[in-house]
């Protein structure tokens, strides 16, 4: 069976007021506390009785954490800010579906991870370049920790090409 839900543009701007008062919230929080926060509810989570959809979405907060925490990839504002602020709204289980409750608690925050993403693709897609230029480069490693220094300058020149070109798709939008 398949349930297609269909969002109005009232309903995106539902969505985008809750974020936009989630967000304002969030520039006094810690990005450390939000990213621990969101760490422990993935880790407790009763993710069984999700759908699918949802579960997928998981996974995209995931890798949003990943991007985050990636030294040599350094997102800096205003993207990191729209991650922190989504985070955060992830994070809190008793957002406006509170996430304790079965099947559909953590609609809400795949409906918002997803209008993100949306919003952010260029910049995944631009993360994503990035960490293969890096295994490339590094012989298959993609772990930041493990980029031996030499390459630094490299992994630096690539980042700033990439930046500018997710900000200049932003700027034409």
């Amino acid at each position: 069976m398949r349930i297609t839900l269909e969002l109005e543009p009232a309903d995106i701007e539902r969505f985008t007021a809750q974020f936009d008062r989630v967000r304002s919230t969030t520039r006094c929080v810690d990005e450390v506390e939000v990213i621990d926060a969101v760490k422990y509810a993935l880790d407790h989570l009763q993710t069984s009785e999700a759908p699918t959809y949802v579960r997928k979405r998981l996974v995209e907060a995931q890798r949003l954490i990943v991007m985050l925490e990636d030294s040599c990839w350094a997102l800096a504002d205003p993207e990191r800010s729209d991650v922190i602020g989504t985070l955060a709204y992830f994070g809190d289980p008793d957002d406006l579906i509170p996430d304790h409750v079965a099947v559909v608690g953590l609609l809400d925050d795949a409906i918002l991870l997803e209008l993100l993403l949306r919003r952010l693709r260029r910049v995944n897609r631009a993360y994503a370049d990035f960490c293969a230029f890096r295994a490339a480069l590094c012989g298959g490693a993609d772990d930041p920790s493990t980029v031996p220094h030499r390459f630094a300058r490299e992994l630096a020149e690539r980042r700033a090409v990439l930046h500018l070109r997710m900000r200049g798709s932003r700027a034409s939008r």
